[in-house]
């Protein structure tokens, strides 16, 4: 199963649709948000090609998600690289916290370990909050409780193997070349 599977299923779940109409829901926008969150973020002046890109295209999380920001043909494997470095940091992350084992059994093939949106905002960054606040439009709580819900979720459909993908496996991540 691959990203665009995740991401289909989940548009189509309890939070996926908007007042009826189609299109990626808050909750999908900050899973894939709270994952390419440090590319996004480097975007503000680490690589200027791609900051000038963004700022020309009136960039964001949807130009990234597009592809529109020359990412495609990237070293680290486009989207699907982005992706699985941005689940490898967000699980280190967790084990920073304390949190690890709930991470690893998101991983894992067996049962998801639950965690609770106070938990969340002990283990993400007031930084990573904010960015996600401001791009889905959800509030901190409804952020917070999306997340918790389809986080375990999506970790575990992302790791079909029971662990997390490697340079080589980007391509089949993503559920696109």
């Amino acid at each position: 199963m691959g990203l665009l599977d995740v991401l289909t299923g989940m548009r189509n779940g309890p939070r996926g649709e908007i007042g009826g109409g189609g299109g990626m829901s808050p909750i999908t926008m900050a899973l894939l948000g709270l994952l390419a969150y440090k590319a996004v973020k480097g975007f503000g002046g680490t690589n200027p090609r791609a900051g000038s890109a963004m700022a020309a295209s009136g960039g964001g999380l949807g130009d990234l998600l597009k592809g529109g920001l020359g990412l495609g043909g990237a070293g680290s494997g486009g989207l699907g690289g982005i992706l699985s470095t941005g689940l490898g940091d967000l699980l280190k992350q967790f084990q920073g916290a304390g949190k690890g084992d709930v991470a690893d059994s998101w991983v894992s093939t067996g049962p998801n370990t639950p965690i609770a949106p106070h938990e969340l905002s002990q283990i993400l960054t007031p930084e990573q909050i904010d960015f996600l606040t401001a791009r889905t439009g959800l509030s901190r709580e409804a952020l917070l409780a999306g997340l918790s819900e389809q986080l375990p979720k999506a970790v575990d459909e992302l790791t079909p193997d029971g662990r997390v993908p490697g340079p080589g496996d980007s391509g089949r991540v993503a559920g696109v070349a």
